[in-house]
């Protein structure tokens, strides 16, 4: 990416970050929802059918997980709001990089995602969880968890881009949920029948869930490369997907 296009994204980071002093319940909303999740799987809907050791020690790496997977309308919303408000015409009559504007959008997200799962991590702390791994294995679990929510991200800006309008943005928002809860994030899959397990294991989610927890909890591992290559395929089909469809929304 040229100095140009690098300065272009810059500034549309900066031009999102400022809609966060204007709308501050959503940036809330996004940070506590999460929390919620994990008090309510870890205390009130319990679970843990055939985890063995604590429960919260297995519950907190998938619920990071899932915190990756899930959230993404804020986006999809922001980026159908600007489509249909022209901003995004006026953005391309000036002279700027091609795909600032989504990478703008990108590069807040992560933000937002990054101070969601530090707060969750630090509620996790309050429950009893550790993480018990060496420093190189928590910022490896980290760098997993951002890179499956970066892929999941832009899967979300080219459903966004395809569906075109806020009001349908909840219907694709929808399909979020089946990734997230068909993964090993809360249960194991072994409890599950069959042919369900296989759909748990092969869930892309549940790769970096299951590298999560062996990561912070300091054991051995081969998850690691299936929690990498999992998301690089998605974002090398989404990511030029949704760069070309922006391409041709002026066309």
């Amino acid at each position: 990416m040229s100095a140009h296009a690098l300065t272009d994204s810059w500034t549309m980071t900066r031009r999102e970050l400022a809609h966060w002093a204007r709308q501050p319940v959503q940036v809330v909303v996004n940070l506590v929802f999460p929390v919620m999740l994990l008090l309510m799987f870890g205390y009130l809907i319990g679970g843990g059918r055939g985890v063995q050791g604590s429960y919260i020690d297995y519950l907190v790496p998938g619920m990071l997980a899932l915190t990756m997977a899930f959230g993404l309308e804020g986006t999809m919303i922001a980026v159908t709001q600007d489509l249909n408000k022209g901003v995004v015409d006026r953005f391309r009559s000036m002279p700027m990089a091609n795909g600032a504007v989504l990478v703008g959008r990108s590069a807040a997200d992560m933000l937002q995602s990054a101070l969601a799962l530090f707060a969750l991590m630090g509620v996790g702390y309050a429950l009893g969880w550790r993480a018990d791994g060496s420093a190189v294995g928590f910022l490896g679990a980290v760098g997993l968890l951002l890179l499956f929510r970066f892929a999941m991200l832009w899967i979300g800006i080219h459903l966004a881009l395809i569906a075109g309008k806020p009001e349908l943005v909840q219907a694709v928002q929808i399909l979020v949920w089946p990734i997230g809860f068909l993964s090993n994030a809360i249960a194991q899959p072994e409890t599950m029948p069959g042919w369900l397990a296989t759909v748990v294991e092969w869930n892309p989610m549940s790769r970096t869930a299951t590298a999560v927890r062996d990561l912070f909890g300091g054991t051995g591992t081969d998850q690691v490369t299936a929690a990498i290559v999992w998301p690089l395929l998605l974002l090398a089909v989404f990511f030029p997907l949704a760069v070309r469809r922006f391409a041709r929304l002026s066309r």
